[in-house]
């Protein structure tokens, strides 16, 4: 298992299989120049991204607030009418920034250096899934994106340190209640079930010795920061997975990642992410063994995943069904077009059924063909034609009165973008020639061959049209954006 891809089988499809996972897909360009770097240099190259610049400005806003002790004042002494007017100023504030925060970020996985960084922190934010709906504070979520981002590809003891005392999970589990007379068993659970081992490895028992280790963990609401608070925290004798002592919240992440489980269980999942689903237990244990001989450390599992051949096998490439993030960065670097701005990018990925820094609950998405429902699918094609047309226009359901009137405002502010320029992308060859034309589209959009159905019903429509003109061509790719093929990768 984990054997290393043959040097004959590196070629253009394989690269654009590497850049499609392993990042968020890419240019005939960019697929060309990873293709020349071979195997080995093609997965240095995605992996170090540390060697690679970004220069990718924080939010002016992501600080601690200055002024929040004074709004707490202000608060406690206004009159109703006062709060209720503090109170709603700060929540627009609020979804202001969770939706430049939202287009910040889709932006810097379509134009950003480092894709595979971008690709793992999205994998974190899916795997220790928590929402602005209840943690309500785009200074927090925005700390928790920059810690997944800075641990996505290092150690895994180091990674559930600094989730556990992340103030945004703090609140979302409700960890910064639990104190010695009552823990709260919450985080003590999802660390085990859903983040470090999976159900069936542990005991209800090793749950509540575990929510006692965590008691003391605490958050500042006015320096906006995590705490230990000592007198919070019961430091009598614990037994967690089979050792006893009197263990810190921070040994019983040790005991956690010390257990051969804990290596498979989030060796799966990041195959599961990045290759496919249900990986047998033979090729777990291969890349569990990889992970543990390296000292849990998240590199050289990503290296030896990356090079193996079960990697580019036939039942892994273009089986995966895009995820709605996926489906729209992808779309956007293929195309070689800007997203659209925040407010539309943001109303455009809810609207597919990835609602960034708002996941469904504690198990994240579920992913896999559940991305694909009616209503999604019938977004995605809405979506091909905003994409391909450049249109930047906001539509909300008739019945939100004001997210309708709201949206009239930015239209009218906003007006129409600009569609994909097709000089850029095909060569004048290309736009003239209808039968060189769907070959271009292909290679661009998928790497490979519509089936014959889908093709043949591309070629009647070319047929149609007479001589081709650029109208023609961007329908073209907004029908073959519509096909079921471009829903995977």
């Amino acid at each position: 298992m984990l054997s290393p891809l043959p040097s004959s089988k590196w070629n253009f499809a394989a690269a654009a299989h590497l850049l499609n996972r392993a990042g968020f897909g890419g240019a005939p360009a960019e697929i060309e120049a990873l293709e020349k770097l071979g195997l080995n240099g093609a997965v240095e190259r995605l992996v170090d991204y540390e060697k690679i610049p970004d220069p990718t400005p924080e939010p002016v806003w992501a600080k601690p607030d200055p002024e929040r002790v004074q709004k707490f004042q202000e608060l406690k002494k206004g009159n109703a009418e006062q709060k209720k007017k503090i109170v709603n100023e700060e929540r627009k504030t609020q979804r202001q920034r969770i939706v430049e925060m939202r287009g910040a970020w889709l932006a810097r996985m379509a134009r950003g250096p480092r894709p595979l960084q971008e690709k793992l922190t999205l994998f974190w934010h899916g795997h220790f899934a928590t929402s602005v709906q209840k943690v309500k504070d785009s200074y927090l979520m925005w700390l928790q994106l920059d810690t997944l981002r800075r641990h996505a590809s290092g150690n895994w003891q180091q990674m559930l340190i600094a989730v556990t005392r992340d103030p945004a999970m703090l609140i979302w589990l409700d960890q910064a209640q639990s104190k010695r007379e009552h823990p709260n068993e919450n985080y003590a659970r999802e660390v085990m079930e859903l983040f470090a081992l999976g159900e069936g490895h542990y005991t209800e028992k090793d749950i509540t010795e575990a929510a006692r280790a965590f008691t003391g963990l605490a958050f500042d609401r006015v320096r906006q920061e995590s705490d230990f608070r000592s007198r919070n925290h019961d430091d009598g004798a614990k037994t967690v997975l089979g050792k006893t002592g009197n263990f810190s919240w921070t040994d019983v992440l040790k005991i956690i990642v010390e257990q051969p489980q804990a290596a498979r269980f989030i060796s799966a999942k990041l195959w599961t992410f990045f290759a496919s689903e249900n990986p047998p237990d033979e090729l777990v244990a291969a890349l569990a063994e990889v992970f543990r001989k390296n000292g849990n450390n998240f590199k050289p599992l990503l290296r030896a995943m990356f090079r193996s051949g079960e990697f580019y096998a036939d039942t892994v490439v273009r089986q995966q069904v895009k995820s709605p993030v996926q489906w729209l960065v992808g779309s956007a670097r293929m195309l070689e077009r800007d997203l659209p701005p925040p407010v539309v990018a943001s109303t455009l990925i809810a609207s597919l059924g990835q609602d960034l820094l708002a996941p469904p609950n504690v198990k994240g998405w579920d992913g896999g063909i559940s991305w694909i429902t009616t209503n999604n699918l019938l977004a995605r094609y809405n979506a091909a034609e905003k994409l391909v047309l450049g249109d930047n226009q906001l539509n909300i359901a008739p019945d939100k009165k004001l997210l309708k009137a709201a949206a009239q405002r930015f239209n009218r502010m906003q007006g129409r973008g600009t569609p994909v320029d097709v000089a850029k992308i095909l060569t004048p060859a290309e736009r003239k020639d209808k039968a060189a034309l769907i070959p271009a589209l292909e290679r661009r959009l998928l790497q490979g061959k519509l089936k014959p159905k889908q093709e043949q019903t591309l070629r009647e429509y070319l047929d149609s049209q007479g001589t081709l003109d650029d109208n023609d061509i961007l329908e073209t790719i907004r029908l073959l954006m519509s096909t079921p093929e471009y829903q995977l990768t």
